[in-house]
């Protein structure tokens, strides 16, 4: 029953971001591929990653990130900064525009964000938010998040 639940939640998350950016399809404003997505959430959810730790995240081959992270460049998505410790480095950060384009989902999650505040009290929201700490701190130990 958990499990449905939460399969149910995660669902209509990713259901409404892909309407919103179907919507920008009809508009002409989107220009990401769904690899490009999904490498996009990739390098913002790692915080301005290395090419060698994106290429390890995405379990793709360093030539492969390399390809795929330079048609971003071109879109205008993410930007190459160069490392300030080692300057054969550079670090992946995503630009105004993506965060433009990312803000389709999170902005509806603020929206759920307040639904939740003004349903619940303090002490339900105080379980749920321990509840997802316990769940992204220590039952999920694959994933690792640098934000």
């Amino acid at each position: 029953m958990l499990e449905q639940s939460f399969t149910k939640v995660y669902m209509k998350f990713k259901l409404h971001f892909y309407q919103k950016a179907f919507e920008k399809l009809k508009e002409r404003e989107a220009s990401l591929t769904a690899v490009e997505t999904f490498c996009m959430e990739i390098i913002y959810a790692l915080g301005n990653p290395t090419v060698a730790e994106f290429s390890k995240a995405a379990n793709i081959s360093s030539p492969n990130a390399t390809y795929k992270i330079n048609n971003l460049v071109a879109k205008g998505y993410v930007k190459r900064v160069r490392s300030e410790e080692d300057k054969r480095e550079s670090h992946l950060v995503v630009t105004e525009k993506y965060h433009e384009y990312y803000n389709m989902s999170n902005r509806y999650m603020h929206e759920v964000m307040e639904r939740m505040e003004s349903r619940f009290t303090k002490e339900e929201l105080a379980v749920v938010n321990r509840v997802l700490e316990v769940m992204s701190e220590e039952l999920m130990p694959e994933v690792e998040l640098k934000r």
